[in-house]
């Protein structure tokens, strides 16, 4: 069998614009960093919110303590989550957002998303499964198919699957969330688990 080198030229170009773009410059307390990792293989896509401060620094997505508890949750380890291109990761807007006064990150700004996401998603034709990990994120991919929480949307999972699952964030600011709500743990990590497996497989 021959595997085909050549590149995937939309795509290539679309990371391309993305990496280079600068449409938040001046409105962001930091010179814009987009972060995406994604591959033509691509095919359980996660789309959280925006990058954090770590993700910022080191320029690869959830290098932080939120990537160790969805790594859990995904059932895979961090040389597969970076290494297995069949994983993709395309935030709703692609640069960290910077620090509000309570400690916590802003929220990310639609424009990122109005400006890149159709363009990207549509360079990503084999993705079978798309994580909406977090409010934002569920907000803008739903629209009016989300609930009127978080909490109630991801309590709905069964509705959007085979090919959505949305998921809290998995923050640290979230543990309170996870104990009061033991139902994620036994009812939509095993489905999440399994269907990455199935994936990788």
């Amino acid at each position: 069998m021959t595997i085909s080198t050549e590149p995937d030229t939309g795509l290539d170009e679309v990371l391309a614009d993305i990496r280079a773009c600068r449409a938040c410059l001046g409105h962001l307390p930091h010179t814009p960093r987009p972060v995406v990792m994604v591959a033509p293989q691509t095919r359980l896509l996660i789309c959280g919110q925006a990058p954090g401060r770590r993700v910022h620094e080191s320029g690869l997505p959830f290098t932080d303590p939120s990537g160790v508890r969805l790594r859990d949750w995904l059932g895979v380890d961090e040389a597969t989550f970076y290494g297995d291109p069949r994983l993709g990761v395309a935030a709703q807007a692609f640069c960290f957002p910077g620090t509000d006064p309570k400690g916590g990150d802003y929220p990310p700004p639609r424009r990122c998303a109005e400006l890149w996401r159709p363009r990207l998603l549509a360079e990503l034709p084999k993705v079978e499964l798309t994580l909406l990990v977090g409010g934002y994120a569920q907000t803008w991919a739903l629209g009016d198919k989300a609930r009127a929480t978080m909490t109630e949307t991801v309590r709905a999972w069964r509705d959007y699957a085979p090919a959505v699952l949305p998921l809290p964030h998995p923050s640290w600011r979230n543990t309170a969330w996870l104990r009061k709500n033991p139902w994620f743990e036994t009812e939509v990590l095993p489905y999440l688990r399994q269907s990455t497996a199935e994936i990788l497989a």
